[in-house]
């Protein structure tokens, strides 16, 4: 059984997600081999043979697939997949957009979002917002796989050594092009990868408030900032620090959720979170059920009040 999972990268170096999602497809027990699609990705395509537990690397280098067009990537993934018994990967937007197409192709049902392997046909995943989890097991000759990576602890980046075998691309498609990319730019660490995230809500009143009283409390921890949806959509903050259901998934070491109620949809982006610190003045708000830790009170008092302590 050889088990393909498609990496998550910039062309350059290989993204923590690929990691999570190699993690996934070794509960599977086959042959794990890597695809590499991009363009000029020599560099990733070296970076992806170190990865512990990867057997082979595919690298299919071409122009037309250099910002990883979902139309011209699952196309790619179709002509290599009818090899595999099973092809994963990450929950990100890059996989959201090329699995469903592929396994369209395929003629086959994406499984997607798991959080757990219990067999080679066999997988859990969140249902209803993350309220439930349903197993499910998958009849279709090749399944293809979304890994909530999560849920799944990253292997080793270094250690492996995979032979790099180049693949043809298929030609291009034609049905896109890429335009543009605005991409926000920040010292801060990436929201998914951060080991600390400090978050806020709706009580935060406006986005002036996330710069005076958040980001001293985020430069103290070294965290990444997050918000609700509450508070992306009032524009208090920019969309892509969106944590929750319809935002991020992210499992940080320590997530400090600020004037945050807890609403379902944002409980599902951040409950996995090793340690949780919430501060709310309502004692009643569904964000303690979670907490380990909970401050009642006047978030625009406690939070400099924290940070004063930080600085001791």
């Amino acid at each position: 059984m050889a088990i393909l999972v498609v990496a998550e990268h910039d062309n350059k170096t290989i993204r923590k997600a690929t990691l999570n999602a190699v993690a996934a497809a070794q509960k599977l027990g086959g042959d794990i081999h890597l695809l590499v699609a991009g363009h000029l990705a020599g560099d990733a395509a070296k970076a992806a043979s170190q990865i512990a537990g990867v057997r082979k690397v595919l690298h299919a280098d071409a122009a037309h697939l250099g910002e990883f067009l979902a139309e011209n990537v699952a196309a790619l993934v179709v002509s290599l997949g009818k090899s595999y018994s099973h092809i994963l990967a990450p929950s990100t937007s890059n996989g959201k957009n090329v699995m469903p197409r592929a396994a369209a192709l395929l003629d086959v049902q994406q499984i997607s979002d798991i959080v757990a392997v219990e067999g080679a046909d066999t997988f859990v995943r969140p249902i209803y917002a993350g309220n439930a989890l349903a197993t499910v097991k998958s009849k279709d000759p090749i399944k293809v796989i979304t890994v909530r990576t999560t849920a799944f602890d990253a292997v080793a980046a270094s250690g492996g050594s995979a032979q790099v075998e180049a693949v043809a691309a298929p030609a291009d498609s034609g049905l896109s092009s890429f335009v543009g990319r605005e991409v926000s730019r920040s010292e801060r660490p990436e929201l998914t990868a951060a080991k600390i995230i400090v978050s806020g809500g709706r009580g935060m009143a406006n986005g002036e408030n996330f710069k005076k009283v958040l980001e001293p409390l985020a430069d103290k921890l070294g965290a990444a900032m997050g918000a609700s949806r509450a508070a992306v959509d009032a524009g208090f903050v920019p969309n892509d620090w969106q944590v929750g259901q319809t935002g991020k998934i992210v499992a940080p070491d320590l997530y400090v959720a600020v004037g945050i109620s807890g609403a379902i949809q944002h409980l599902a982006g951040m409950k996995d979170s090793r340690v949780i610190v919430a501060i709310n003045k309502d004692e009643e708000a569904p964000i303690f059920q979670v907490a380990d830790y909970g401050l009642v009170g006047d978030l625009f008092q406690l939070v400099p009040s924290v940070v004063e302590e930080l600085k001791k």
